[in-house]
């Protein structure tokens, strides 16, 4: 398995992927038109040529940034990808100088064992609640909000 950065052929795999997330409410649709022109965002892990998994980091203000679209295929979970792509993700953050990655989820134990911690929904900027308006669950979400900050050695 190989994690890279998703280009714009992999988006069908990428919107299939999500697709049976959303269909389940355990993530927000992203149509072709979101996903072509988030493309940047976008990580896929690949095996064999094959797209199994997939994950986005979308930067929404300086120093702050969405762990978003976290996929994984059927019949791929459990080794390790859903992870893999998250910590990538965090290292790609720590790399751009981005303090703070928030997400909004239904398992927070994954997350919680990344090193996020729950937050109140209040901590977040309302700049990020943009997307929410998309979700059928809006405006009773039912989703853990979570934040990890970048640590800071002294």
């Amino acid at each position: 398995m190989s994690i890279r950065p998703a280009l714009p052929r992999d988006i069908p795999a990428i919107y299939s992927l999500l697709r049976g997330y959303a269909e389940k409410e355990l993530l927000l649709p992203r149509s072709f038109s979101e996903l072509y022109d988030s493309v940047r965002d976008f990580l896929v892990a690949e095996e064999e040529g094959q797209v199994i998994g997939t994950a986005a980091l979308h930067v929404t203000w300086e120093g702050l940034a969405e762990l978003r679209s976290l996929a994984v295929a059927e019949g791929f979970t459990g080794r390790g990808i859903g992870r893999t792509l998250a910590g990538t993700c965090l290292a790609d953050a720590d790399r751009m100088g981005i303090q703070m990655v928030f997400v909004l989820t239904y398992v927070p134990e994954f997350f919680r064992k990344l090193g996020f911690r729950i937050a109140d929904k209040s901590e977040l900027p309302h700049k990020v609640w943009g997307d929410c308006v998309k979700c059928v669950k809006f405006p009773d979400c039912d989703e853990a909000a979570m934040i990890w900050e970048k640590q800071v050695n002294r």
